[in-house]
């Protein structure tokens, strides 16, 4: 699903965020990468979905080999990929509806399908009764939740997710993981970029831990 070949992603000559990557992340796994500030979690992810290209090295995605795609080919490539960013990136003038039904309507879906398939969204996270409402008047959890639905509602094949819990409480994070867990039951691989031990803890599933740009460790857990 997910393949990497000696991926390099430098800034400067003095910057490099990814050092000679290599790895692969089957069709419906569930994968933590880890690592501080700075280790290139959030490279990785933003490269995965070509927001950034590799200065080297090749990256797979379903078989395609995005390093060589157009611009114009990039819009086709993210609707089989659903981000949650870190800082949830939600447009604070539309409703909760409008932000989650914009992905759909990017991709031309009919209003009937966006309606039903914005409501279907909004009732995973919990959050169907705060359609009308807009980020703003919402808490960082709900935020959160509203992200994620937007993320999920095109059914995509690669759910990626960039410190998702940082900002809440345990209680809200695991709520959260919840929604991911339940996500990647249905099929959906996803790649959770964290710096928090103890989420991996309490939810184990694969381990790749980055340091400088680099896999320094890649551990499976004996069950999940």
């Amino acid at each position: 699903m997910i393949q990497l070949f000696n991926v390099t992603k430098s800034y400067r000559k003095d910057s490099v965020a990814l050092k000679d990557l290599s790895l692969e992340i089957g069709k419906g796994e569930f994968v933590y990468v880890a690592g501080a500030s700075g280790a290139g979690k959030t490279t990785l992810l933003r490269m995965l979905y070509a927001a950034e290209k590799p200065s080297r090295g090749q990256i797979l995605i379903d078989g395609q080999n995005i390093t060589r795609i157009g611009r114009q080919k990039i819009p086709y490539l993210r609707r089989k990929i659903g981000v949650v960013f870190q800082d949830y990136k939600l447009l604070n003038s539309r409703s909760v509806y409008e932000n989650v039904a914009f992905a759909l309507e990017a991709q031309g879906k009919k209003r009937y399908e966006v309606s039903k398939k914005v409501y279907q969204a909004l009732k995973e996270v919990g959050l169907e009764h705060r359609l009308n409402r807009t980020p703003l008047e919402l808490s960082g959890g709900e935020q959160q939740r509203i992200a994620i639905a937007r993320a999920l509602v095109v059914d995509p094949l690669i759910l990626l997710a960039d410190e998702p819990s940082g900002n809440l409480d345990q209680a809200v994070a695991t709520e959260i993981m919840g929604l991911f867990r339940r996500a990647n039951a249905r099929g959906t691989t996803v790649v959770l970029a964290t710096h928090d031990p103890g989420l991996y803890k309490r939810f184990p599933r694969r381990l790749i831990s980055l340091d400088g740009g680099q896999v320094v460790s890649d551990y499976r857990p004996d069950t999940v």
